[in-house]
Parts: structure tokens; sequence; C-alpha cells
């Protein structure tokens, strides 16, 4: 029978359950456009989503022959496009995620949040809990995902059951870009961490029978670096397998302030739940991109001092100009015209907000996972709303921040890249900004 217990053991054999997720970036509903529009003459709007289109006929930016949902005119002159001629629709890249995809042997658009601090509850954490945790200080990201032990004659196992869309954020890079392990896990399949393979002699590709339950097979192996979890599975799986529901949370944060992660998780957490460290020996940086490009942590600026994203009020400028100018603010080192650029790309400065085909909302078009994870009240009315220009743009500005666009250069294209993974969008972007710099000295 499937063991429900939730135990972590430092050094060995025990369980734990993890959380993920990570904001992706707005791309489907994006408009092409090149003109540089009027921002002193547009005023933002808060506005809520329309009804989503339901015929064949809507606009579909997966579609090269769809209308522009904007109604640009793409024989304007300007940035790009200098001599107006006309211009084909450009098929956007795929939207961001953390889904593994049908082909590819690596995650380049991915940016990794190791874990700082396994949390393990005695049952189902409350998202009221969850969302306490993320409110406390240098808390960044956190997730929950199912756990649990399970028994092969007579040999324990502890699984997480997780969605591999959310929880590959959370692996060492080098796991993210094993196609195979995400493979095995849509296939229902187990895939064992290295050392518990080698602890327990399991041997890749052979089947194991649960006692009591299903058989697994054990497809893949990898080091996933969580204490005491000897292997990954679906959620699927792990519903077939009765591993008990939200028990396991991952919390991440700025590295040097784990151990107050950990005092602060713990004290809310009180007695009954476990809340252990992660990595702090290398563990977690283990699959990190050795340029530190793809890590969501504030970045550094040319004085070699971190740029972090500010909390920053804007209010409610009375147009789009004030309020890219006023939400560069929460940047230190990125330019306002960037913004302007994504605002007018992503939804011309609001008048094309979504939903995308994929998800995307809001005149930023941010993902709500995203959202999430790097939302922000701009205005100060004590509600974070991603339909509102007034919070999604300063927004937008954290999320930039956070992938090192205040340091300029390479650093903010690539910054700009995650925001949505296309180069020719990171072109489109930085040639509309310099429109604006030219028409707003």
């Amino acid at each position: 029978m499937v063991a429900l217990a939730i135990l972590v053991a430092l050094g060995g054999v025990a369980l734990a359950v993890i959380t993920g997720g990570r904001p992706a970036a707005p791309d489907e509903n994006t408009v092409m456009e090149s003109r540089i529009r009027d921002l002193a003459a547009i005023a933002p709007v808060v506005s809520q989503p329309p009804a989503p289109p339901t015929t064949a006929d809507s606009a579909n930016p997966e579609n090269p022959e769809s209308p522009d949902p904007a109604g640009s005119d793409r024989k304007s002159p300007g940035p790009g496009n200098p001599a107006g001629e006309e211009t084909a629709p450009e098929t956007p890249a795929s939207q961001p995620s953390a889904a593994p995809g049908a082909q590819g042997t690596d995650s380049p658009g991915l940016t990794s949040t190791p874990p700082r601090l396994l949390v393990i509850s005695p049952s189902a954490l409350t998202e009221q809990t969850k969302e306490d945790i993320s409110r406390l200080k240098y808390v960044q990201k956190v997730d929950s995902f199912d756990g649990g032990a399970v028994k092969v004659s007579g040999v324990g196992l502890n699984l997480l059951a997780v969605d591999p869309a959310r929880f590959r954020a959370w692996v060492p890079r080098a796991v993210a870009d094993q196609q195979g392990v995400w493979s095995a896990l849509a296939r229902g399949e187990f895939v064992a961490d290295s050392s518990a393979a080698r602890r327990l002699g399991l041997v890749l590709g052979a089947e194991y029978q649960v006692d009591g339950g299903p058989r697994l097979r054990a497809a893949a192996s990898a080091t996933f670096g969580l204490p005491g979890v000897d292997g990954i599975v679906g959620e699927e799986t792990g519903r077939r397998l009765g591993l008990p529901p939200g028990v396991a949370l991952l919390v991440h944060g700025p590295e040097k302030a784990t151990a107050a992660l950990k005092a602060r998780v713990g004290r809310l957490l009180g007695s009954g739940s476990q809340v252990v460290a992660v990595g702090g020996s290398g563990t977690d940086r283990a699959g990190t991109d050795k340029a530190g490009t793809d890590k969501a942590a504030p970045a550094k600026t040319g004085t070699g001092k971190p740029a972090k994203a500010a909390r920053v009020t804007v209010g409610r400028p009375g147009s789009y100009l004030e309020l890219y100018r006023a939400s560069a603010g929460v940047c230190p080192g990125l330019s306002w015209t960037v913004l302007a650029a994504i605002g007018q790309v992503e939804s011309s400065h609001g008048r094309n907000n979504g939903p995308s085909s994929a998800g995307a909302q809001g005149p930023m078009q941010f993902m709500p996972a995203t959202w999430k994870a790097y939302g922000v009240d701009g205005d100060g009315d004590g509600v974070a709303d991603i339909w509102s220009p007034y919070d999604a743009v300063p927004s937008a500005a954290n999320y930039l921040c956070a992938n090192g666009a205040a340091q300029g250069g390479k650093k903010l294209e690539k910054a700009i890249w995650f925001y949505n993974h296309s180069w020719s969008y990171v072109s489109k972007v930085l040639a509309i900004s310099r429109g604006y710099a030219a028409a707003y000295p």
C-alpha cells in the first residue's frame, strides 16, 4: 500500500513534496506595429477583458494570414520600416513557457528559480497559507506539489508528483535541458534521482511493481538535489499512487537570505511542518547558466552594484508617456523608452489587451503565472490588477529588471528576449525604443 508519510531526512531516506511555477512572458497577442505613436495623447484606461473570440475568423497570432488585431498601419514609416514599405505580418514566436516541448533538447527560454527551501506539511497547504508565505520578506516565488512514499518489494521510495510545466523551473538547468526527463513524465513513467538510483540499485528501463499499486517504469534518472526525494512522477501517476495532494512547497528567494527565509517561514507555519534548506553547497546552482543570464534575480549595473527592482508607486498618470517614465523608476538603469516600445508592440498602448489565444492578458500581455510572481500594485489601490496599465507597466519593469535589463547592452537584449522568446521581437522593440528616444528627447 502507499504510505502517506511525508518526512524529510537531510541525509537519507525520506520524502518531500515540491512546488514550482515561474512566470512566462507575453507573446501571442503581439501587435506588429512600426509607427511611433503619440504617447502624450494616449490616456491609460483600466478595462476588463472582452469575451474571448469564438469564430474561426478571429485574429490568431499563430496564423500569419489573420488580421492585425490592433489594425496597425503597416505602410507607416517608423523604426524598422523607414521607407514605409508594406511588410508582411510576422508570425510571433510561441508563448514562452516552462512546459516541455514536443521537440528539441533544451529549454533556452526557461528562467531557473532554484529552491532555497523545501517545506513539508502534514496536510495539504491551503491557498491562504501559500499566499501568506509568498508575501514574506525575501520570498520571490512559491509553488506546491503532491508527494508521498510508496513501497516496492518492501523498500520505500519517496516521490513527488509534479506538473512538468511548473516543476521544470525548479530543477538545475542541466536537468531542465534533458528532454528525456520531461517526455518520461508525460508518458506516466518514473524519473529517479541519480543518488537514489545508485543507492537502491534501480535499473533504467525496468518496471517495478508498487506494493498494492500499479507498475512503474524507471525511464530516466537525474540529479534533482532535493533532500529525501527519490524520484519524480507526473500528477496523474501520483493520483494513481494515492500520493497526498499539496503537502510540499518550494520557496525561491535570494540565496544569501536563505537562513532568514527559513526562520520566517518556520515561524509562520509553526511546529507542525518541516522547513528544510536546499542547496548551499552548489546543488541549487548546478544547472544555472554560467553567465547567470537565466536567473531571475537582481542584476548588476556597470558599477558592480546590484540593480534591484524598487517599490515604486506610479499613481495614475494622465498619459502613457508619463506612465512609462514613472514606471522606469522601478528598475534604475532601464530606459522608459523600452517599456514604451514593449507597450506598443504588445497592445498598442492598451488598444488590444487580449486575452490572447495563449492566455496572455492586459496592456503588457502577461501570462497569469508570470503576473503572480512579478505583478505589482503600481497605483497604490491595494490590488495588483493585470488589466490595469497603472499596475501592468511597472510590473513589466519589475520583470525586465529581474532578468538583468538595468545592465543595458546584451543583458538588456536578453531581458527583452525573456519577455517574448524571439530575436526579431527584440530587434523590433529596440528599434521602436530608439524612435521614442528621438521623438521625446
